[in-house]
């Protein structure tokens, strides 16, 4: 899961399994496609959820390969 902030007066914080996300648009906002059809504003750029998405991505690939070990 990665965590990111709605697009709000508090900016509420939640957490987003990257694998839902479709899409990534900005127009002004940073909004969310997901492959639900839900769309979510949020206020972190669109390079900042993509690097949160690849991150999330490597050390799910990286825990995977530390079980495979010989």
């Amino acid at each position: 899961m990665i965590r990111l902030h709605k697009l709000s007066h508090d900016r509420e914080p939640f957490h987003l399994n990257p694998d839902l996300i479709a899409t990534v648009d900005a127009h002004p906002d940073t909004m969310l496609h997901l492959t639900t059809g839900a769309r979510i504003a949020v206020a972190e750029t669109v390079d900042e959820v993509v690097a949160k998405a690849h991150d999330w991505r490597v050390q799910i690939a990286a825990g995977a390969l530390r079980l495979v070990k010989p």
